[in-house]
């Protein structure tokens, strides 16, 4: 269970590292993204680019444990 936990820590933070390039490619900025911005205020919300990162991992796992 600690090893899993380590692993997906690290997948974190190397996802943090790599957010300025994966934004470049186009991620972060899907239709169905939530983005509310005024003069002091920025809330995003990433719907649609949590779903398509869900579904590609859970494709990844499932073809692993296959």
């Amino acid at each position: 269970m600690s090893r899993t936990l380590i692993v997906i820590g690290l997948c974190i933070v190397a996802l943090g590292l790599l957010w300025p390039w994966v934004t470049r490619v186009g991620l972060g900025r899907l239709p169905g993204d939530i983005v509310i911005e005024h003069e002091n205020f920025r809330l995003y919300v990433p719907i649609t680019t949590g779903i398509l990162i869900s579904v590609v991992l859970s494709g990844i796992l499932w073809l692993i444990n296959r």
